[in-house]
């Protein structure tokens, strides 16, 4: 990993956003890609799919929309010990997004005058779960169980045709989408699958949907913005990022271990350390070093935390580090401080925010009962994470009975008038003449 040393310098809102260590480049490449991946779904449908499927995952002749049979299969056989852990899983996640669904509320501006503000879910959802490098059973439940919450009626699911599996999605995948309800299931990957999303594939029987959400690399996350304005779409949770804020208390062991658990999962990975301690981050650089050439995806690790997205920054103190942490506005946020409940407030811009040595972000990723689909690339200064509020759309009820409307009345028309807009006032005028 290489050193970021920011000691000693003034910088502006602009200098440490500059001093950010992003892949710039490669996101770019990965948007251009996208958009011809996702307009050649748009205009070719099932071809496109099919020859995608061929060029990135090495599959011809699969069943695109998966056949009930297959979930069935892959539920009946699902070890006892994953089904025990994912099932315990969707309850806290389920127990968790329960409580991102806002009540109802009634305002009553005067007799007669009600405005009711409630929250409707979209109609379909498109779930995405990358197969790539990894499998992700968690992805399943982090997406469907906040849509299911919400009340979505309709939640269709794709995630990648596996070679080995002779072009089926992963068994795991496929059974927690069985424990879940969910049987419209398609086996299509990557940017082509969240184009398919958004534009409907007639020729397999997949309708365009309202929402698309799901994590996946920079070429899912930029799909996503291709689509922006055709579908909703939750935020670009693209390749991971790990951001860990630590003084000279911390434990250099556990920092490199959640350093390199986010490494692992994919080149684009990134990691990085903040630190106003030069000798903790001495000894982290060690630790790292020993348990990346250990683990068991080495050469991904290695990828990762030598790409110009990771590094170590040196600041001078706990302000600058505050001020690192919300112009990156990391994905995942772990507080190594010795007073990290009291200072987690200061950390504002984040996906999601873990605090102190016992809430690493791997407890995120599959039992905190958080939502591990988080923003990534610096969105987390303006976007949420994945939640049940994903799916659902304010929406303001306006009830007003004649006397109501009676005492605005002349407020209105003139404000009508005021606005060169006559028509406006005598709409109200209207209910007020024979």
């Amino acid at each position: 990993m290489r050193t970021i040393d920011l000691r000693g310098r003034e910088l502006s809102p602009a200098d440490m956003l500059a001093a950010i260590p992003r892949a710039a480049q490669a996101r770019a490449e990965a948007l251009d890609a996208a958009i011809r991946i996702v307009d050649d779904v748009r205009d070719r449908g099932e071809e496109a799919l099919r020859e995608q499927a061929e060029r990135f995952d090495g599959v011809t002749g699969h069943d695109l929309r998966v056949p009930t049979s297959q979930l069935s299969d892959a539920l009946d056989e699902l070890s006892s010990d994953v089904r025990e852990a994912l099932e315990e899983a969707i309850r806290r996640v389920r127990v968790a997004s329960a409580a991102q669904v806002p009540p109802p509320q009634v305002t009553q501006l005067g007799p007669g005058a009600r405005i009711t503000q409630r929250w409707q879910p979209v109609h379909r959802v498109g779930v995405y779960i990358p197969g790539g490098k990894a499998v992700y059973p968690s992805s399943v439940i982090m997406n469907v169980v906040p849509a299911q919450v919400a009340g979505v009626e309709q939640i269709a699911l794709a995630s990648p045709p596996q070679a080995d599996q002779g072009g089926r999605i992963h068994p795991t995948i496929l059974a927690a989408a069985a424990l879940l309800g969910v049987t419209e299931v398609y086996a299509m990957g990557g940017a082509g699958a969240i184009g398919a999303f958004a534009h409907g594939v007639p020729e397999i029987g997949l309708d365009p949907v309202d929402v698309v959400s799901g994590p996946g690399n920079n070429y899912v996350a930029s799909a996503k913005r291709a689509v922006t304005g055709v579908v909703g779409t939750d935020s670009e949770a693209g390749a991971t990022e790990i951001l860990v804020v630590a003084d000279a208390s911390a434990d250099p062991r556990l920092i490199a271990a959640d350093l390199v658990s986010q490494a692992e999962h994919d080149e684009q990975a990134s990691a990085v350390l903040v630190t106003d301690a030069p000798d903790l981050a001495v000894r982290v650089a060690a630790e790292v070093e020993r348990l990346a050439a250990a683990t068991r995806h080495r050469a991904r690790v290695a990828a990762a935390l030598a790409g110009e997205q990771s590094a170590i920054v040196l600041v001078d103190d706990r302000a600058m580090a505050v001020a690192f942490s919300n112009a990156y506005a990391p994905e995942h946020l772990e507080l190594h401080l010795d007073d990290a409940d009291d200072a987690a407030s200061a950390f504002t811009s984040a996906g999601a925010v873990f605090v102190g040595d016992h809430t690493p972000v791997s407890l995120g990723d599959y039992m905190a009962g958080s939502n591990h689909v988080l923003p990534t690339g610096g969105q987390a200064r303006y976007a949420p994470g994945l939640g049940a509020y994903t799916f659902l759309r304010p929406q303001q009820v306006i009830s007003y009975d004649r006397a109501a409307l009676a005492a605005v009345r002349r407020g209105v028309v003139a404000l009508a008038e005021s606005e060169v807009l006559p028509a406006h006032g005598e709409a109200i005028e209207a209910r007020f003449t024979a």
